[in-house]
C-alpha cells in the first residue's frame, strides 16, 4: 500500500469521525423523513405523468383504430361505386391507421406495466414513510434518554471537583466543628457546676462540725471533749480559752475557702 493511499484513507477516516461527532440523531431523523417525503412527492408526480401518458396513448390508439375502420368503410363504398382507384387509396389510408393503432396499443401495454410498477413503488414508499415516522418518534425518545443519561453521568463524574460541592463539604465540616465546640463548652459548664456544689457540701460539713463544738462548749468554762471512738484512749478536759483560740483559727480558715 502506497503512502498516498494510506494518507487518503486516514483523511477519510478522520473526516467521517468528525461528521459522525457532529450528527444530531434527532435532526438526522427529521431530515431523513423529510427526504423520504420529498421522494414521495416526486414519485406521485411521476405516477401521475405516467397515468396521463397512458390515457393519451390509449386515446390515440382508439382514434387510429376508429380511423382504420372508417377508411375501410370508405373503400367498400368506393368499390361499390366502381371507383377502384379511390377504393385502393382508402385501403392505403386504412392500413396506415391500422399500423398506427397497433403501435400505440403496444405502447399502451408497455405504459400499463410502468404505471403498475410506479404504483407499487408508491405504495411501498408510503408504507416505509409511515413506518419511519413511527420509528422516528421512538428513536428520538431513545436518543433524548441516552443524552440525558450521558449528561447525568458527566455530572456525577465531575461532582468530586465541583466548586459547589467543595463549598458544601467545607460548610459541613464547619458545622461539625461548631457542634463539637458547643458540646465541649457544655461539658465544661457542667464540671464547674459540680465543683460549686461540692464546695457548698464541704462548707455544710464544716458548719455542722462547728455547731457540734459550740454545743459541747455550752457547759461552762471547762468542758469535756467528744467521746472517743471505741478502742481509743479517753480525751482529757480542755480549757475554754484554748478552744476559743482554735475556733477563731477555724473561722479564719473557713473564710479563706
Amino acid at each position: 500500500m502506497g503512502f498516498f493511499d494510506r494518507l487518503s484513507r486516514l483523511v477519510r477516516a478522520n473526516a467521517n469521525a468528525a461528521v459522525s461527532g457532529m450528527e444530531d440523531p434527532t435532526k438526522i431523523l427529521d431530515q431523513s423523513v423529510a427526504d423520504m417525503q420529498s421522494d414521495l412527492v416526486k414519485l406521485r408526480q411521476a405516477v401521475a405523468l405516467a397515468i396521463a401518458s397512458q390515457k393519451r396513448l390509449r386515446s390515440q390508439a382508439d382514434q387510429a383504430s376508429t380511423q382504420a375502420t372508417t377508411w375501410y368503410e370508405r373503400a367498400e363504398l368506393a368499390l361499390k361505386k366502381g371507383e377502384e382507384d379511390l377504393a385502393r387509396e382508402a385501403l392505403t389510408r386504412r392500413k396506415t391507421f391500422q399500423e398506427t393503432a397497433t403501435s400505440l396499443s403496444a405502447q399502451v401495454q408497455s405504459q400499463d406495466g410502468q404505471v403498475e410498477t410506479l404504483k407499487k413503488s408508491l405504495v411501498a414508499l408510503e408504507g416505509k414513510i409511515a413506518e419511519a415516522k413511527t420509528k422516528k418518534d421512538m428513536l428520538k425518545a431513545r436518543a433524548q434518554a441516552a443524552q440525558a443519561q450521558q449528561q447525568l453521568q458527566s455530572a456525577v463524574g465531575n461532582i468530586g471537583t465541583d466548586s459547589a460541592m467543595a463549598a458544601f463539604e467545607r460548610m459541613e465540616e464547619k458545622v461539625e466543628a461548631l457542634e463539637a465546640t458547643g458540646q465541649a463548652a457544655a461539658e465544661l459548664a457542667g464540671a464547674d457546676l459540680e465543683s460549686q456544689f461540692a464546695a457548698l457540701e464541704s462548707g455544710t460539713d464544716v458548719d455542722d462540725e462547728l455547731a457540734a463544738l459550740r454545743n459541747q462548749l455550752k457547759g461552762g468554762p471547762e468542758a469535756v471533749a467528744l467521746p472517743a471512738a471505741e478502742g481509743t484512749p479517753s480525751v482529757q478536759k480542755v480549757k475554754v480559752e484554748e478552744v476559743d483560740a482554735d475556733l477563731e483559727d477555724l473561722k479564719r480558715s473557713i473564710d479563706k475557702l
